[in-house]
């Protein structure tokens, strides 16, 4: 894979000011009123196994392989946040074949066939899209190569065409996908977030975290990545504008963000200092809120 070209009008920050380029994101942590639903859903529709189930902590991860996609977290004591507060706007799941894909999405349209919101063609991706029963957002999708990817003044390319999700099905779905659904690799491909305002958002997770902004469409939406991937993160004010700090309710719990190494993530510590960002540190893990109280941890690549 190659990394995104820069326009020669584009300027990029120096490395210093930038998250290292293999950087990931890790699982999400959800909290949720009814840990055994939830469960059900994630592990029957999306098709995540079950990696770890703490029943006294109230806790169930949820993944593929050795890979943790989401944590759902037991808080039935806490409301649902309203409509247009700040926090999750989707979880993206990235799988690694058309036909990966097409097995998921099958699988949840014909048990949760409710939960389906839309599809779309994004030139970088195709993506489906679903609500699971509690209302948190999930993307569903799959790459195309990088070198399919086009670049306009240091800006990917990017819309959102007609995607028809049954002739994707027709053309996708096979029964060896369907069979191995579980041993199929896929991860947290991006997180999509809805903030309080745009500029906000870039200041503090491009200017002061590090990431490179791909795309932005004024002030809706930023798509921001690190090594020249289409977006690890987005922001958007679609629902959420002018939205304050969050409280603490069912929704989003935790963002994680995987840096290579130790080197990286007390990089990230010292720049973060430098803007006055309060942080958590014990070393192998820091820890801090962005503008809306929207929980980050970093850590450094485990697999």
């Amino acid at each position: 894979m190659t990394d995104a070209p820069a326009a020669p009008d584009a300027p990029r920050a120096s490395s210093a000011d930038l998250l290292a380029a293999d950087t990931g994101m890790g699982a999400v942590t959800l909290r949720v009123a009814d840990l055994d639903a939830m469960t059900t859903y994630y592990r029957d529709s999306v098709t995540l196994q079950v990696l770890a189930s703490e029943p006294a902590a109230g806790r169930v991860t949820l993944g593929r392989g050795a890979t943790p996609i989401v944590i759902l977290e037991h808080a039935p004591e806490l409301r649902h946040a309203g409509p247009r507060e700040a926090g999750l706007f989707h979880t993206a799941i990235l799988f690694e074949t058309e036909a990966d894909l097409a097995a998921a999405v099958y699988s949840v349209a014909s048990r949760h066939p409710q939960s389906f919101t839309g599809s779309a063609d994004h030139l970088v991706s195709k993506a489906f899209y679903f609500t699971d029963p509690e209302g948190n957002g999930i993307e569903l999708y799959w790459d195309r190569a990088r070198t399919e990817w086009s670049w306009t003044h240091g800006q990917v390319d990017m819309a959102t065409l007609a995607l028809d999700p049954n002739g994707f099905l027709q053309q996708n779905v096979t029964e060896e996908a369907l069979a191995g659904t579980a041993l199929r690799p896929a991860s947290v491909g991006h997180v999509h977030l809805s903030v309080g305002d745009v500029d906000s958002a870039h200041r503090f997770y491009v200017e002061q975290l590090g990431f490179e902004t791909t795309t932005r469409f004024g002030p809706q939406a930023l798509f921001v990545s690190a090594g020249g991937y289409h977006h690890h993160m987005a922001m958007n004010t679609w629902n959420s504008a002018g939205a304050g700090r969050r409280q603490l309710a069912l929704g989003l719990g935790l963002v994680r963000i995987e840096v290579p190494g130790g080197d990286d993530l007390g990089a990230l510590g010292e720049r973060l200092g430098h803007f006055g960002v309060a942080t958590r540190d014990d070393g192998r893990v820091l820890g801090f809120d962005d503008p809306w109280s929207n929980r980050i941890e970093v850590t450094t690549r485990t697999r």
